[in-house]
Order: C-alpha cells, then sequence, then structure tokens
C-alpha cells in the first residue's frame, strides 16, 4: 500500500505559522520548502504541507475553505503517552492554538485536540497498551 503522507494545508501566514508549530516541536524538510510552503515532519513518513492560501488554490477547483469557519478534517496524531498529548495540547495553547475541549480518558484512548492559528482540527490520542485499560 502506501508508504508516504502529505496533508495539504492553507494557510493565511506561512511564517507565523511555522513558527506555531515550530514552538510544538516538529521540524521542517528544507527541500520541500519555499516562500509558498513549507513541509512540516510529523514523523517517520508522514508530512503536512503548509501551504500559502493562494498556492493551495491552484491545486483544486472548489473553493478553499476557511477552517475557522468550516470543518475541513480532523488530523488525529498517536502520541506515546497521556503526558505528551497534555505536552503538546499545552505548547499549542500557549503558542495561539484554541482547545475546544478538555482532556477524555476513554479507558482505552485519551485524546485532546486543538484548532491552529488557521482553524484546523489536529486530534492528539495516547492509546493504551492492551492488557492496560482501565
Amino acid at each position: 500500500m502506501h508508504k508516504q503522507i502529505y496533508i495539504n494545508m492553507s494557510v493565511k501566514d506561512l511564517p507565523r505559522s511555522k513558527a506555531f508549530f515550530s514552538s510544538l516541536g516538529y521540524s521542517f524538510e528544507p527541500k520541500f520548502s519555499n516562500d509558498k510552503g513549507v513541509c512540516m515532519i510529523l514523523g517517520e513518513n508522514l508530512y503536512a504541507m503548509l501551504l500559502v492560501e493562494e498556492f493551495f488554490a491552484s491545486f483544486t477547483t472548489k473553493p478553499v475553505s476557511d477552517a475557522r469557519e468550516q470543518t475541513e478534517v480532523l488530523i488525529a496524531l498517536p502520541c506515546d503517552s497521556r503526558e505528551h498529548v497534555d505536552s503538546l495540547i499545552a505548547k499549542a495553547k500557549a503558542a495561539g492554538a484554541t482547545v475546544p475541549t478538555e482532556p477524555q480518558d476513554q479507558g482505552f484512548m485519551y485524546d485532546c485536540g486543538f484548532h491552529d492559528l488557521d482553524g484546523h482540527g489536529w486530534g492528539l490520542f495516547y492509546m493504551v497498551p492492551e492488557g492496560e485499560c482501565k
């Protein structure tokens, strides 16, 4: 099947978005980055392309949604622990993200999410190893 994923997202202010995600600890792949977009490394073979809105629009014939007004997609990323979830949420909030709900402990999974500066929804979760569920 697939060996990589690239999520393309529109952003209004590329330097501001790059600074936001840098403050969460993410890095960027220079060979896929320029003044129209940056390639954020989410993990091994997992990338998010943060593209300025005008450039992003050139890839579609449909209108570009305003993620602050409509939900376009929810991106869910696994974390190594509950503390990792909480740490990223705290960093995102400190960098200007909104956190619409409190963390949820479902027994088998702990999760929380945030909306980045452009309104994109990011979910962070920790799956409790089997046999360790409450």
